[in-house]
């Protein structure tokens, strides 16, 4: 910027002497910073305002900083400030060029409407643009506007050539599927997908398990983990270490339609962040395209992908009540045919006595040889349902009233699940993204500075556009990886959760269990056990039993299984808890101050008494008080709960009077 031009653009103006001016300066990037772009700017415009014989008041000076929106823009705002507040008596505002002053039409307009309001004009030498005159302010609002529009227009048609391209059956970019890899090679077949045959037959199992043998997220993970199905990790992932499979990764490839051999667009969409102008974010969508074209090796049929979709849908549903009458039985698909390891569900036995009475039977029964009728492969092996059931919650019943069991368990909470990993994992993929974020908008500002006359105008926005499509292509891969990262921390936060909730589930078995009714029993069965074993049937009478072996979702140490010795029971533990499925729950409410509780406890905790006492009496009891009458009526407390440490140690006694209004709280909540 020399002399000479600044001279040209001065016969554009009337001159300005003895008017006073202020100079804002901004540059978009740290490159620009540390060039000659600030420095060259500040030059120019000083010599500008000489020669027109203005006098500077002061220079605001903004650097690295985006101009679609004035938010952030401290020097900007402090200028408005100081031509507010009347610190600074100036007459115009000097830019080089009106992006400077703003690139969105809505900011320009509306700073400039400001400052006009204290007599302040805005001048953008490089433009020609002078605010005080009738077409100056008219051209200004006009290009602001041209220049966020053209802006707006280039993110657009990105956008719309990637959706024609994903309608076309085109992968646009993020990481291949899995069962797919991305093709390097020509411009013709760069960016496509081709089969990876192992994986392939991985993915066609876990839709068989899902959609054929009638197995959860859960149980396809642990198979897949149990039988060496490794699970490769992400390319560019922080620390590529997770080859274990979750019931997240299940979920997701089920509801990936890119295994019927096309492409979904449309999963995330580009949105204005309401009250902010200029600023998008990226939003899921339930609604999506999927193209017609089959582009690639299909690993399912559509028919079988929309199959598993219903099915997803059906079981997602929390409390459905359209449950078939084998799932609705205490242990159906829980306890495992003798003979070829199947699921066993309620099949009914229905016969008529001499004297014409109707009686009828529920056993468990195998639903291979049911689905396969005269199959030569297995029998029906049926079993009593109740006597099964009975066998399965006596074993357990044992088990949770030992107390070194519930103390082993405690014991394992403490070291049970470690997020310091994926919470740095997260922080990383943040950084990653960020970076990539600033990227685009760098590139975005790129393109809001190409000049309208600019011979090459066109090439640089093709080219600008080729990039900013491969920076989408980054940012969705990132933001793929943080989102796993984000699903495993969730996890494992439930993870915990779940594991305090079992503890306190366990310590009041009894309580908890005899006053539930058959649908929370199911749940609460399903969420502690995983599979029984029967013994086969022509053991089942030597052995006088019909269980082998119960394989429970929680750890138990062998000095806690000494007890089954004499019955001939096995138990095994086939979950650690730090691999405790997350998503299972049960429709029971446990809350943490009440997990240790005796039977008379499960029914209402000191706390309850204690607000049940105030609110009726507006007496106030200690927990000492409320011991002491249990004690005296026989009402069944904790070892050493409350009692002196000594024989001799002397502690207060109940009043007559709170040991009565005690009691009222006792009948009230059913303790005696």
């Amino acid at each position: 910027m020399t002399a000479r031009s600044c001279n040209r653009r001065q016969s554009m103006y009337n001159t300005k002497e003895g008017k006073s001016c202020v100079i804002y300066i901004r540059v978009s990037s740290e490159r620009q910073v540390k060039g000659d772009s600030l420095d060259g700017q500040k030059h120019y415009l000083a010599e500008c305002a000489e020669r027109r014989g203005m006098t500077v008041l002061d220079t605001y000076v903004e650097e690295g900083k985006s101009g679609k929106s004035i938010e952030g823009r401290t020097e900007f705002q402090r200028m408005l400030d100081d031509i507010q507040s009347g610190k600074v008596h100036t007459d115009y505002v000097l830019v080089f060029k009106l992006s400077r002053f703003g690139r969105n039409a809505r900011d320009v307009l509306n700073s400039l409407e400001f400052i006009m309001k204290y007599g302040v004009h805005l001048m953008c030498v490089e433009d020609g643009l002078d605010s005080s005159t009738s077409i100056g302010k008219m051209m200004i609002t006009i290009l602001g506007a041209v220049a966020e529009l053209e802006r707006e227009n280039i993110i657009a048609q990105s956008l719309l050539g990637r959706e024609e391209k994903a309608k076309s059956g085109g992968w646009n970019g993020g990481f291949a599927p899995y069962g797919y890899r991305l093709v390097k090679g020509d411009d013709k077949s760069k960016g496509k997908l081709e089969t990876v045959p192992e994986e392939k037959a991985v993915v066609q199992l876990v839709f068989d398990m899902f959609l054929n043998r009638n197995m959860g997220y859960t149980a396809i993970s642990g198979y897949l983990n149990r039988n060496g199905y490794t699970r490769l990790p992400a390319k560019n992932a922080i620390r590529p270490s997770y080859g274990e499979w979750s019931s997240d990764h299940i979920k997701r490839m089920l509801s990936n339609p890119v295994y019927t051999g096309r492409v979904a667009w449309g999963k995330r969409r580009t949105e204005k962040v309401p009250g902010k102008d200029n600023e998008y974010r990226l939003v899921k969508q339930d609604e999506y395209i999927l193209s017609e074209v089959i582009s690639r090796e299909a690993f399912v049929s559509k028919e079988d992908f929309d199959k598993v979709q219903e099915i997803k849908a059906i079981r997602g549903k929390k409390g459905n009540h359209n449950i078939g009458q084998y799932n609705a039985h205490l242990l159906s698909g829980i306890v495992k045919c003798p003979q070829c390891g199947a699921p066993m569900y309620i099949g009914m036995t229905k016969w008529t006595n001499q004297d014409g009475t109707e009686r009828r039977t529920e056993s468990y029964v195998c639903s291979y040889a049911t689905k396969h009728r005269g199959t030569s492969v297995c029998r029906r092996n049926g079993v009593v349902a109740s006597q099964v059931e009975d066998e399965v919650m006596e074993y357990t019943r044992k088990i949770v009233r030992n107390p070194q069991f519930i103390k082993d368990l405690q014991e394992k909470v403490m070291t049970a699940v470690d997020m310091t990993e994926v919470e740095t994992d997260i922080t990383a993929y943040k950084n990653q993204l960020s970076a990539l974020q600033r990227s685009r908008d760098s590139l975005e500002r790129d393109i809001d500075r190409i000049a309208p006359d600019d011979k090459y105008a066109e090439r640089r926005r093709a080219d600008m556009t080729r990039r900013l499509n491969d920076l989408y292509d980054q940012i969705y891969k990132a933001e793929d990886l943080l989102q796993e990262s984000m699903m495993k921390k969730a996890t494992l936060e439930s993870e915990q959760m779940s594991v305090q909730s079992m503890i306190g589930i366990l310590s009041s078995f009894d309580a908890i269990y005899d006053r539930m009714n058959a649908a929370e029993r199911r749940d609460l069965v399903k969420y502690l056990i995983s599979e029984v074993e029967l013994f086969p049937r022509e053991e089942q009478k030597t052995q006088k039993r019909f269980v082998k072996a119960i394989a429970y979702k929680f750890p138990i140490e062998q000095k806690v299984l000494t007890q089954f010795d004499e019955c001939g029971a096995s138990v095994e533990t086939v979950c650690l808890l730090s691999k405790l499925n997350a998503k299972q729950h049960i429709e029971v409410e446990v809350k943490m101050d009440e997990l240790d509780l005796t039977a008379a406890e499960s029914k209402a905790t000191y706390e309850k008494i204690k607000a049940y006492v105030l609110e009726h009496s507006g007496m106030k009891v200690s927990s000492l008080y409320i011991a002491q009458v249990k004690q005296k009526r026989g009402i069944i407390e904790r070892e050493n709960y409350n009692k002196p440490k000594s024989d001799d140690a002397r502690q207060p006694q109940c009043p007559p009077e709170k040991e009565k209004v005690i009691m009222e709280a006792f009948e009230y909540f059913g303790m005696i």
